[in-house]
């Protein structure tokens, strides 16, 4: 039996995904791809996904037009989409200053048992999430052919 370790709740993990799908795609990100196509590419139910996307949408990730060729497109260049900024829209925009048990008011001065590890943890998290755009990701993707279906 293979466990894994889940930081990010399954919107953002299929909000990732999804779009760093739509970015790695030839046509790229700013042409409109269906929630279908994503959906069936990286095995995500259509309800969620749909729920998921309609988030991205609302925090300017996305634009959406309905019709026969319709679907969803960046809202801006994915060089300039952090992926902090997808984490914070799906997450809350606490997310990085959250305790990772969820204790309220775990800080320096009243920690948690793991506050010090994941102060460190989340702190490289936060830089590199802060530091990292769509179209680097995408980019990578391609030259390394690595996968976005578990």
């Amino acid at each position: 039996m293979t466990s894994t370790m889940k930081v990010l709740s399954n919107a953002s993990n299929y909000g990732l995904r999804a779009l760093l799908y739509i970015v790695s795609r030839e046509r790229g990100g700013d042409a409109y791809i269906s929630l279908g196509e994503i959906s069936e590419e990286l095995d995500i139910s259509f309800h969620f996904l749909t729920k998921t996307m309609q988030l991205l949408t609302q925090g300017g990730i996305l634009v959406s037009y309905r019709g026969p060729n319709g679907g969803i497109a960046l809202k801006r260049p994915a060089e300039e989409i952090m992926l902090i900024e997808v984490v914070k829209i799906l997450e809350g925009k606490d997310f990085f200053d959250t305790c990772m048990l969820g204790l309220e008011g775990c800080d320096d001065c009243n920690p948690c048992p793991v506050h010090h590890l994941w102060r460190e943890i989340k702190g490289k998290v936060k830089h590199d999430f802060a530091t990292t755009s769509l179209a680097m990701m995408g980019q990578r993707i391609n030259e390394q052919n690595l996968r976005l279906i578990p």
